[in-house]
């Protein structure tokens, strides 16, 4: 029998390798459709994404949260939605579900297993965009209604594949495990630490932009008041008291 911690560990881990495998496997297939066409070919990775992680919030958020992303994890832990004892665990489960996404992706498509990307993401434009993208993520997250929140997350990640000059990434465990692809949506491990540090300076922004602005969409009190009761980890699934989100804005 799993404890509520492993069941939540356990989500974040599936969900991150589904996730993973859902943007690296799309990939795959959308380069080999697309005819040389690289438009078309995030344009198909683009939908599958956005469809993908739609479903996979809405089936792992009531377990662990569907952070899948260990600067959402963080942020949750600061605010004190996340107790710091699990943020450690989350984070190595993203991160180990980065990894076995690629792998499984590989699988699929009977490719070789073990790879490292050879594409090459940086410059100061690319740690802009990265920086941009999750300081946007973090602020749906924090600012839209829970019942609202994966249909949210999806769209605004969608909209950033294209808007940004990194196709969003926006998750350091994305970053890590597309490192072991090298496939259209790899990224080489050289340029991992930039985009990292970026994405958690832009997950810091969006924390105190989310401060400055004070509480979201509903009023005070009211259940639901933020998405971070999906985003985060519901008290009535675990052992641990979770105090009023209304405290840590």
């Amino acid at each position: 029998m799993f404890t509520p911690n492993r069941k939540r560990l356990l989500s974040e881990f599936l969900g991150t390798a589904l996730l993973l495998s859902i943007v690296i496997g799309s990939g795959i297939m959308a380069e080999r459709l697309a005819g040389g066409n690289v438009a078309l070919a995030l344009l198909a990775n683009t939908l599958a994404t956005v469809g993908g992680l739609y479903v996979l919030i809405e089936v792992f958020g009531p377990i662990g949260g569907a952070h899948f992303n260990p600067v959402v994890s963080a942020a949750m832990a600061l605010r004190g939605q996340l107790p710091w004892p699990l943020l450690a665990p989350y984070v190595l489960s993203q991160l180990a579900g980065g990894v076995a996404g690629a792998w499984l992706a590989h699988a699929m498509f009977d490719l070789s297993i073990l790879q490292w990307s050879t594409k090459v993401r940086s410059g100061t434009g690319q740690w802009i965009a990265e920086g941009v993208a999750t300081f946007g993520l973090l602020l749906v997250i924090l600012r839209v209604p829970a019942s609202r929140v994966a249909a949210s997350v999806a769209a605004y990640i969608g909209a950033a594949y294209w808007f940004t000059a990194s196709t969003s990434f926006a998750n350091p465990a994305a970053a890590f495990g597309r490192m072991f692809s090298d496939s259209f949506a790899g990224i080489a491990p050289a340029s991992v630490p930039g985009f990292v540090a970026a994405q958690f300076t832009g997950a810091a922004m969006a924390l105190l932009v989310n401060q400055a602005l004070g509480s979201a969409g509903l009023a005070p009190g009211s259940p639901k008041a933020d998405s971070t009761e999906l985003l985060g980890v519901r008290a009535a699934e675990g052992n641990f008291p979770m105090p009023d989100w209304q405290g840590c804005a």
